[in-house]
């Protein structure tokens, strides 16, 4: 844009509100200027006017306008009016290609939302190919079913879950968890065949596997709250040298699984670890540098971020918290701006894969507030639950191999318990907590 078309731009921007008297022909003049970004502020400041006579001025440019912006601020602007009379065009409208003038018709008529007619035009898009489009059908005329009553104690969670430790199959325990009771999970699930820890007889049973735990997990979860789900691509190692080693893109097999079950995703974050940590994949191409061969070292593994579905934002969430919780629970200093974390792994004599306590610090910190119940169905040698007893959170924990919750006993052991916590950490088997809770 040169300086001419930037000092347009700049006045057409600041362009407040237009009196009554105010002539438009200046504005309807520039509608055939080069520049979208002219057009799109030239219809933006056309819409203040609501004058019903442009609706065909918005008309013609949606149909012949080569910016998508532009058409889809004259789709707002027909909306804007508030008309009877508008309700044929944005019917039409509804059918457009861009689904996002889709959208600004959508509002337009939810002007209209008791008129017969309209309601049975918008519902016809409850079953639209745009996912976007389908949940505000959804939302507005209430089609999601939600089981979540609005009068439930969002933060409150079963007292018999509160720092147990349950050894067994975590299947099994998951059966035995009440709806909406956990806060938050974080977890880290065995790699496919890759450790001694994890046995399957193919891949696809490997995600099968998870899949029948992370519906349980959605199934326990408070409304909108999240799972974070620790993973990587894994390697195979080859059986011999004249086969080659398989590579298994985990959380992206995952990730659809999780988006089908009633999952939304919120962000990918990346845990980057120190070069020298992970092995070298790299040797022999630093030997050979020919073409094809050359194989990275892998320094990061995946922290996918994913929300209960709902149709609540996330205030909802917070303002069912006491303001001193939500204070007490705020994250003071320096935090991570970025979805790129750096933090060295960490090794242990009983467990050969576990999670770095300022991991599990900073998910507990950004994802649930004090004397929330988190969960990790994977415990390990339960990191996590030591965290959160650090923080002022309860836990739930899940772990099958008896060398390992032995290790989260020890672990315990040198953890403090926050003062209002009269939970002592509980160490049960699946037959021991049942009993637990039918008392």
């Amino acid at each position: 844009m040169n300086s001419t078309n930037g000092d347009l731009y700049k006045l057409l921007n600041k362009l407040g509100r237009l009196p009554e008297n105010f002539d438009e022909k200046p504005l309807l003049n520039l509608l055939n200027h080069q520049s979208a970004k002219v057009r799109f502020l030239v219809v933006k400041n056309l819409a203040k006017l609501s004058n019903f006579s442009l609706i065909e001025t918005y008309i013609n440019l949606i149909s012949s306008d080569e910016s998508s912006t532009v058409r889809r601020e004259a789709a707002s602007a027909i909306g804007r009016l508030r008309n009877p009379n508008a309700k044929q065009t944005m019917f039409k409208l509804l059918d457009d290609n861009d689904p996002e003038v889709v959208l600004q018709s959508i509002r337009g008529l939810l002007v209209f939302k008791k008129d017969e007619d309209v309601i049975n035009k918008l519902l016809k898009l409850k079953e639209h190919p745009n996912e976007i489009i389908q949940e505000v059908i959804k939302k507005e005329f209430k089609l999601n079913n939600d089981k979540i009553s609005n009068d439930e104690d969002h933060t409150k969670s079963p007292d018999f879950m509160k720092n147990a430790v349950i050894q067994g199959d975590v299947r099994e325990t998951l059966k035995l968890v009440p709806d909406e009771s956990v806060h938050l999970t974080f977890t880290s699930p065995p790699y496919y065949n890759a450790r001694d820890y994890s046995t399957y007889k193919s891949y696809q049973e490997y995600l099968d596997f998870l899949e029948e735990i992370f519906k349980e997990v959605h199934r326990v979860t408070k409304e909108g709250r999240f799972f974070l789900l620790n993973t990587s691509p894994i390697i195979i190692p080859r059986v011999g040298r004249q086969y080659s080693s398989k590579r298994y893109p985990i959380p992206y097999d995952i990730h659809p699984l999780l988006i089908k079950m009633g999952w939304e995703f919120i962000d990918d974050i990346v845990w980057a670890k120190p070069e020298a940590s992970v092995k070298n994949r790299n040797a022999g191409f630093l030997q050979h540098r020919k073409p094809l061969g050359y194989k990275p070292n892998a320094c990061s593994e995946c922290v996918m971020v994913y929300r209960k579905k709902t149709d609540k934002l996330i205030d909802w969430n917070i303002k069912q918290y006491d303001k001193k919780i939500v204070e007490e629970s705020k994250i003071n200093g320096d935090y991570e701006s970025s979805n790129i974390w750096n933090i060295d792994p960490t090794f242990d004599k009983t467990h050969s894969a576990v999670f770095p306590i300022e991991l599990c610090n900073k998910v507990i910190k950004f994802y649930s507030f004090k004397g929330d119940l988190v969960f990790d169905p994977f415990a390990g040698s339960g990191t996590f639950g030591k965290s959160a007893m650090n923080l002022n959170r309860f836990f739930f924990l899940t772990e099958q191999k008896k060398q390992y919750v032995d290790r989260i006993k020890e672990n315990m052991s040198q953890s403090k318990i926050f003062s209002d916590n009269n939970f002592k950490p509980r160490f049960l088997n699946t037959k021991e907590f049942e009993k637990v809770i039918k008392k």
